[in-house]
């Protein structure tokens, strides 16, 4: 579990594909204190597994289907990645939870310098957009981010200065790809309402449930 709070921005140095997956070794410091073999680093939202560690990068394996569900299939070698290490639970819950699975690739469409901040305007996929709501919590390429606004077809979220210096978000453009996760409470929420089944999710429902 993370926190969606990006600790370091690393550089990929290697990425070599191994039939359907890949091998991705990138650089790092902070994230490398503390961390062992077999720890969860999470790397642009991705949770992978630390398989081989040095004194300033790291070694991950990518299976094919978190390739396929990621952006993680453009990196090239000298990109930048958002870092953050697994959660301790005796740590402060700066962003929201985040588990490191990537529900879907979604796109920049805009990015408007607002004042001294930016809003960048995002198009998710439908099975996305449904969990999506105004001021709640989203994870932007591991970025733990708060919903400006959201409407039929994207959403928008405001950035600070801080926040594009201290990740990737400082250099992504419109059309570029950034995975997403959205609030895990609101899928567990669906799920326990029945959302998904045939009943679906209704004000009957709502009323059955003991929530209208």
């Amino acid at each position: 579990m993370f926190t969606g709070i990006v600790e370091e921005i690393g550089i990929v140095k290697a990425f070599y594909r191994d039939g359907r997956g890949a091998r991705l070794t990138i650089s790092g410091s902070v994230v490398l204190d503390g961390t062992s073999v077999g720890d969860s680093i999470n790397v642009n939202g991705v949770c992978l597994t630390v398989t081989e560690k040095r004194a300033a990068e790291f070694t991950v394996d990518v299976m094919g289907e978190t390739l396929r569900m990621s952006n993680l299939e453009d990196i090239q070698g000298g990109d930048r990645v958002n870092l953050e290490r697994a959660l301790q639970m005796s740590g402060r819950l700066g962003g929201h939870l985040v588990t490191g699975h990537v529900d879907a690739i979604g796109r920049i469409r805009e990015k408007r310098q607002e004042g001294n901040s930016w809003r960048i305007f995002i198009e998710p996929p439908k099975n996305v957009l449904r969990y999506i709501m105004r001021k709640g919590s989203i994870a932007v390429d591991g970025i733990s981010l708060t919903v400006a606004d959201v409407d039929y077809s994207s959403f928008q979220v405001a950035v600070i200065p801080h926040t594009l210096a201290a990740t990737t978000l400082g250099t992504k453009n419109a059309g570029q790809r950034v995975n997403l996760e959205s609030d895990i409470i609101a899928k567990y929420v669906e799920r326990l309402l029945g959302g998904g089944s045939e009943e679906g999710l209704s004000l009957d429902v709502l009323r059955k449930k003991g929530f209208a």
